[in-house]
């Protein structure tokens, strides 16, 4: 509710209001020059210009890439030290096999396998402890919080050499691995700290009138560092450790991770953030939880954001999975491309970031969203019609990733907006858990719908949800 209509009306017709209204994202940005930014000029340039959101957003990279970059570094450890060459040696990774009704008979099956639990240790923690998390986010100061969880990442990491070491084995498997696993529960705790204190620092360092903007830089870096980690985190591992042992050291792979996380902690830890002072609190953490619970409830602006971001999350997951079957379709790709395809979405994402950075304040949220949702429909329609044509596919992969950056991005400035700055953490943790469970169900659901029933319904099923979305926003009403 913006700020001339809460002096005229109480509280209670504020609440019947907004039930009456329903959720909106239409938060119009003012285009012309305020007294809260006299140079008058937006976008990327006059956000980066911000000497402690630059600062943030520098330790932002770093620590995405340092998180892709774990990733690519288990996989490669898995490969190296615990799958042998010959499939029919690996008797333990057989019987897992045959216990789980899957027959493997290939080097990267099993290696696939043993990755399967590092996903899982890494999961875990995002879907249980999120919300929790944010509490604490907010009881503590944002900035130590950021130091601190990417300062103890990077020297968890360093232990990584030790569970190469020889040693006992547990279930067929060195007790490397099943450290490996332990090592990952704890950096996505560490991470699940980090999370919402980052994005609960972005508007105390951004003004208003910037947040599309930052949010927009933010969403671009983190597409970047999710295309470039996965695809050149085996190159640059593979670099470290063959240039470090051209001079006689072993083990250069393992300083990429401690680097990345440890020039994120620096970074962070230059950054002034003027916080509300904070008393110790008294009240217990489920009681701080269903206060941000409370905030969905009684704000329909920032409910109404988050189901937007759930459903993009729910629509993309969906995507990963079908994109195999859409890749198998395509001559000269098959079913191993289909990284091509989410690369494609990802850049399509980064640019929808920028242009919404450059001219999206100048638009309605609530037209941002109804555009990018029936973008959205409409590239799973087609995407469904044209099976077989790489440039099409890749094209409509592209678009598709632009619809989602013009739902996402502003719903997640809402978000930040109208939280007031004592819930943020709260909030942010409560949108991570759930957006972890919205990448999580779609994984499943989708693939046993498309086995069952076929790519072509389930495309059009998802097109049809983004199609009922981008109609519930109702533009015609609010042009």
């Amino acid at each position: 509710m913006r700020p001339y209509l809460a002096q005229a009306i109480s509280d209670h017709e504020r609440d019947f209001i907004s039930i009456l209204s329903g959720p909106t994202l239409n938060n119009p940005e003012p285009v012309l020059p305020t007294s809260g930014n006299p140079e008058g000029r937006r976008g990327l340039e006059a956000v980066v210009r911000l000497e402690g959101f630059r600062r943030l957003w520098i330790g932002q990279i770093f620590s995405q890439l340092a998180d892709k970059f774990y990733i690519v570094l288990m996989v490669y450890l898995i490969a190296q030290y615990w799958v042998s060459s010959t499939p029919q040696s690996n008797e333990a990774l057989a019987e897992v096999a045959e216990a789980i009704r899957m027959d493997f008979q290939t080097r990267a099956q099993m290696i696939t396998l043993l990755a399967t639990g590092i996903y899982v240790a890494n999961t875990i923690p995002a879907m249980v402890l999120g919300t929790v998390a944010g509490v604490w986010a907010d009881r503590w100061p944002k900035r130590r919080v950021m130091v601190a969880s990417n300062a103890l990442r990077a020297l968890l990491v360093l232990t990584t050499p030790v569970f190469l070491l020889p040693g006992p084995h547990f279930l067929g498997l060195s007790w490397g691995y099943w450290a490996l696993l332990v090592m990952t529960f704890l950096e996505s705790v560490l991470t699940q700290f980090f999370a919402p204190a980052e994005q609960a620092a972005i508007p105390m360092l951004v003004p208003k009138q910037h947040l599309l903007a930052a949010n927009s830089l933010y969403q671009a870096t983190s597409m970047g560092a999710t295309i470039v980690g996965f695809a050149l985190g085996e190159p640059i591992l593979r670099l470290l450790h063959k240039s470090l042992l051209s001079i006689g050291l072993a083990g250069g792979e393992f300083l990429l991770l401690p680097f990345c996380y440890g020039m994120a902690a620096i970074s962070l830890s230059t950054i002034r953030i003027q916080e509300q002072r904070r008393f110790s609190s008294t009240d217990s953490v489920w009681k701080e939880i269903g206060e941000g619970i409370q905030v969905l409830r009684q704000r329909a602006s920032v409910r109404g954001a988050m189901v937007h971001l759930l459903l993009i999350y729910s629509l993309l997951a969906a995507l990963y999975v079908l994109a195999i079957s859409l890749a198998s379709s395509i001559k000269g790709l098959g079913p191993t491309g289909f990284g091509s395809l989410l690369a494609m979405s990802g850049l399509g994402m980064a640019l929808g970031a920028v242009v919404i950075a450059q001219i999206g304040h100048g638009f309605h949220r609530h037209r941002l969203a109804a555009s990018g949702l029936g973008t959205i429909a409409l590239s799973l329609i087609f995407l469904g019609q044209l099976q077989g044509s790489m440039e099409f596919t890749l094209l409509l992969c592209g678009l598709l990733g632009i619809g989602a950056a013009l739902v996402a991005i502003p719903a997640q400035t809402t978000i930040q907006e109208d939280t007031p700055e004592e819930l943020r953490g709260k909030v942010f943790g409560l949108q991570n858990n759930l957006i972890n469970i919205a990448l999580s169900l779609p994984l499943v659901l989708a693939g046993a719908l498309a086995s069952r029933y076929g790519l072509l319904p389930v495309l059009w099923l998802l097109a049809a949800l983004a199609l009922l979305a981008a109609l519930l926003e109702r533009p015609w009403q609010r042009c």
